[in-house]
C-alpha cells in the first residue's frame, strides 16, 4: 500500500475531541505526539480516570475538553528534561487518512505549533518530505474511492 506524502507541517484534526483544524509540525525526530494545553486537571468519569483540559485552538477560540486517560509516563523533551505526562488515545486525521494515535498533553507555550505529530503516529502510513509543507490543505476526509498522491 503506497504511503501518503506529507510536508513538515500540515493541518490535522482530532475528531474524537471535536478539533477539526489544528496546524501541526510533523516531526520524525519526536517519538510521541504532543498537544499543547493551557491547563489540565484530573477528573473521574464512571469510576475511571479522565483528564479535563483547556486549549486555545486559534483565532481566540478557547475550548475546554475531557477524555479518558490512556496512560501516564515520562517523556524526555528535546532539551533532555524528563516530565510525567498524561497520554490520550484518539483518532488523528492527516491528509485524509485516519489512525489511532497516542497524544500526550503538554505545555508547548512558546512553540510555533500547538500540535506535534511524532513518528509512532506516522509509522506505516506516511512519508515526510521535509522540503514541503501544507500539501493537503485543512484536515478533511478522503472520499472512499480516492488514492494517495504519488
Amino acid at each position: 500500500m503506497p504511503r501518503t506524502i506529507v510536508g513538515w507541517r500540515e493541518w490535522i484534526a482530532l475528531p474524537d475531541l471535536d478539533l477539526s483544524a489544528l496546524r501541526a509540525k510533523i516531526d520524525t525526530g519526536a517519538r510521541s505526539s504532543a498537544l499543547h494545553v493551557d491547563a489540565q486537571w484530573r477528573i473521574t468519569e464512571g469510576g475511571a480516570p479522565w483528564v479535563a483540559f483547556r486549549l486555545d485552538t486559534g483565532a481566540n477560540r478557547v475550548v475546554q475538553l475531557q477524555a479518558p486517560v490512556h496512560d501516564e509516563r515520562e517523556v524526555v523533551d528535546s532539551g533532555g528534561h524528563r516530565t510525567l505526562r498524561v497520554f490520550l488515545r484518539t483518532r488523528l486525521r492527516l491528509a485524509g487518512e485516519e489512525c489511532m494515535a497516542e497524544i500526550n498533553l503538554s505545555d508547548r507555550r512558546g512553540m510555533r505549533f500547538a500540535m506535534l505529530v511524532g513518528r509512532t503516529a506516522l509509522s506505516g502510513l506516511f512519508t515526510v518530505d521535509p522540503a514541503r509543507s501544507f500539501l493537503h490543505g485543512r484536515a478533511h476526509r478522503r472520499p472512499a474511492n480516492s488514492t494517495s498522491p504519488p
